[in-house]
């Protein structure tokens, strides 16, 4: 099969003869031309997108030895001729990007021996894996300086189809994975790699790169960055999020850190201060509650029912309660829209086991929780209203307490 895109990349629609139609064995139709300027998927770079006569091109797979064009639906067989249209866009995009990894791993390598073990080139942003397990941000700085100088140069980027003893003879940047039909990229004096994919004609249209961040994968850093258009995207986006957070916080463009940095501590202050209220409020309720209890009795149940509280609070509450009231058993009901809960605490001097009123309460809503003959809680279905459940709770603990 001719490969247009090898021959011309810069080709966006062709004329050819359709030479078979079928389906996968995910019942995928595809259409198998004379020759194609749609590149398949491989080498780190997706495939390209477009039309047949005015189908669309869902995915471009080399599967045993022929390219196959993924289609929304069969071409009409009544004629054999099939106009091709590649997305350009995409294409020349992924020109941009693929020639950007190029030049970046060979600015990494150049400069600090890093060697580019993987590569990825996503919808949004390109990874590569450097064989380090260590990138000082200097090295990060230095990598993209050189990178964009080279882009500035505007070098050409040639390429060379050689056989494998041709191939020796060239300062080859990683090891070969094929032994024929080798294909070069070269940019003179900078960078010789064999690679399949599509690049621009010169290293200028390339635009410029922009490393985004890095972290470490394993024993490898993995560098994220984009190249050409994506790198104005990705701009125009931190320039929009900017001025929105210039107006959330009333501050210029370069004082947001300390903006930001205020904001946070004072979300702390806030979020402690509003701690000790809740905390304030909790002692108080205790207080209340173990007081309303009748004086001079030996033994009390203090009790209460509430809606949509969280268990969290409640627990304080029976230990402050608890805390208190030497002789007191501490009940507590909990009623959310759709399940119960409780928590039961005692005194230093109750005598009633916490653990097994939990267990017997538990029983009746089907529901799960445990603790000690001090304090215990749980929760379970809403078998019944929070009130029945309470008066249950309390009519057991009354016939412990006698």
């Amino acid at each position: 099969m001719n490969k247009i895109y090898y021959k011309d990349p810069y080709i966006r629609s062709f004329k050819t003869e359709l030479l078979h139609q079928g389906t996968d064995g995910q019942e995928r139709v595809f259409a198998v031309l004379k020759e194609t300027a749609f590149y398949p998927t491989g080498g780190g770079q997706p495939h390209d997108l477009g039309t047949l006569n005015g189908v669309n091109v869902l995915d471009v797979e080399e599967v045993d030895g022929e390219i196959r064009h993924y289609l929304e639906r069969e071409l009409d067989i009544s004629d054999s001729k099939v106009s091709g249209d590649v997305d350009w866009n995409r294409r020349f995009d992924h020109m941009q990007q693929h020639a950007g990894q190029h030049i970046l791993s060979a600015a990494f390598e150049e400069l600090y021996g890093y060697k580019t073990v993987s590569f990825h080139l996503g919808k949004e942003i390109l990874t590569i894996d450097l064989d380090t397990a260590d990138l000082p941000e200097r090295h990060t700085e230095e990598a993209e300086r050189l990178a964009n100088t080279i882009i500035l140069e505007n070098r050409p980027i040639e390429t060379k189809w050689v056989t494998a003893e041709e191939a020796a003879h060239f300062p080859l940047r990683k090891q070969l994975s094929v032994n024929e039909d080798i294909r070069l990229v070269i940019i003179p004096e900078y960078d010789y790699n064999g690679c399949g994919g599509t690049h621009p004609s010169s290293t200028g249209q390339v635009g410029s790169i922009k490393i985004l961040e890095w972290e470490r994968q394993k024993k490898k850093i993995r560098v994220q960055f984009v190249c050409g258009r994506r790198v104005l995207k990705q701009l125009q986006q931190k320039h929009r999020i900017t001025k929105e957070l210039s107006k959330l916080l009333n501050a210029p463009e370069q004082e947001l850190p300390l903006a930001g940095k205020r904001l946070i501590e004072t979300g702390k202050d806030l979020e402690k201060a509003l701690e000790a209220a809740k905390e304030a409020l909790l002692a108080y309720e205790a207080k209340e509650m173990a007081s309303s209890a009748a004086a001079g009795e030996s033994k009390k149940l203090i009790n209460g029912i509430y809606q949509e509280r969280s268990i969290q609070e409640l627990q304080k509450l029976a230990h402050l309660i608890a805390g208190q009231s030497d002789n007191a058993a501490v009940i507590l009901v909990n009623e959310t829209e759709d399940k119960l809960q409780f928590v039961c605490a005692r005194g230093q001097l109750s005598e009633i086991n916490m653990k097994e009123l939990a267990a017997a309460l538990l029983n009746k809503i089907n529901g799960k929780g445990g603790g000690n003959p001090q304090f215990a809680q749980g929760g379970g279905e809403k078998l019944m209203s929070g009130e029945m459940l309470l008066e249950q709770a309390v009519e057991i603990a009354g016939q412990k307490v006698n």
